[in-house]
């Protein structure tokens, strides 16, 4: 048993780990937590490139500064929003050019849904360059009949308040390296030295998660498969409201795996509709609705710039695309369908008076 935390954290890693198919995990304070521990396992230091999606949250991408490490960000790919393989193999010849390769790739599975890992596993392997697959939105997801999560060296999954399970904070660390998760479990615990006393040799961080916390997780974890369905369910009901509407379309599920829809993600074409996600967006917000942009790409963020980015279309950046055109509507499992005819009642009014 974790001397620090209790025998709610053993337990839950242990589940956590034999439900998504990896031979261990560590339970942390969160996601973020997780690809920080990664990125200091493959050994990233100050001045060390990683490649990252661009398309994602800035917690997959804030561990490589902390590291000190360059972000180079890689473009998403139509068919699943997630990175482009054509992008990141444009990236490494760059690297190679240079004569410098990314010490990690950092692989997100947006939104729920994977990222077409065989061919970006192929490029990564082709290269020696290890991959941290960010599953934060994506438990309970599928690629190939493999859990997301699995198909890196490390993966990473988040419990955060607006997870599809949560803890209200919180997240895990999981890898079939067993030997690297117990460091990671040392470092996460202030890096404390087997000794009576308070003895430490190395840098750690205060990144364990409770027991309580570990407790709310197990009970959750027990109903993610049903969870995973009232999402999809959520999808469904939104595509068969809105999705005759021309001008309207909805997040792809890519044929190579299953999405948990953590979130619907409906598209507009402001041209056909005269109207933009924004218009949208506010109308919701009137009625008390939340609902949010897509992610907007880490290359556009004003604390990324100068890095380097790599599109999958020479000239055409699809990122840029879907965050000019992307709504994430609520699609809480708990969402009734009532409260989501609310929500189609908004959007068709909107465009309506357009």
């Amino acid at each position: 048993m974790d001397r620090c935390n209790g025998p709610n954290v053993d337990a839950f890693e242990k589940e956590l780990a034999e439900y998504v198919g990896a031979k261990g995990a560590v339970a942390l304070r969160s996601g973020t937590a997780g690809i920080h521990l990664a990125l200091r396992l493959i050994g990233v230091e100050r001045g060390d490139m990683v490649f990252c999606s661009t398309l994602t949250f800035i917690a997959s991408v804030n561990p490589v500064l902390y590291q000190g490490g360059i972000p180079v960000f890689v473009d998403s790919e139509p068919e699943s929003w997630n990175m482009s393989p054509l992008a990141l193999l444009k990236a490494f010849k760059w690297a190679e050019r240079k004569g410098k390769l990314p010490k990690a790739v950092v692989v997100v599975d947006l939104y729920g849904q994977s990222a077409d890992m065989e061919p970006i596993l192929e490029i990564c392997r082709g290269y020696g360059v290890p991959v941290i697959e960010d599953a934060a939105e994506a438990l309970g997801a599928t690629y190939k009949g493999k859990k997301c999560g699995t198909w890196g060296d490390f993966g990473v999954f988040s419990f955060n308040g607006n997870k599809i399970i949560t803890t209200s904070g919180g997240g895990m660390l999981v890898s079939d390296d067993e030997k690297a998760l117990s460091k990671a479990r040392f470092w996460a615990t202030q890096a404390r030295d087997k000794a009576v006393w308070y003895q430490h040799s190395e840098m750690g961080y205060n990144y364990r998660m409770s027991n309580v916390l570990a407790g709310i997780g197990r009970g959750q974890l027990k109903v993610i498969e049903e969870r995973v369905e009232a999402r999809r369910r959520v999808f469904a009901r939104y595509k068969k409201a809105l999705g005759d509407i021309e001008g309207i379309d909805f997040m792809p599920e890519a044929p190579f795996g299953r999405s948990n829809r953590w979130l619907t993600v409906m598209t507009l074409e402001p041209e056909k509709l005269g109207i933009t996600p924004l218009d949208i967006i506010n109308a919701l917000a009137e009625e008390n609705i939340e609902s949010r942009p897509v992610w907007k790409p880490m290359h556009l963020q004003p604390l990324f710039a100068g890095c380097e980015y790599f599109t999958h279309e020479d000239g055409i950046s699809i990122a840029d695309k879907l965050f000019k055109k992307g709504v994430c509507l609520p699609s809480g499992s708990n969402l009734s369908c009532e409260e989501q005819d609310r929500v189609v009642k908004v959007v068709r009014r909107v465009l309506e008076r357009e």
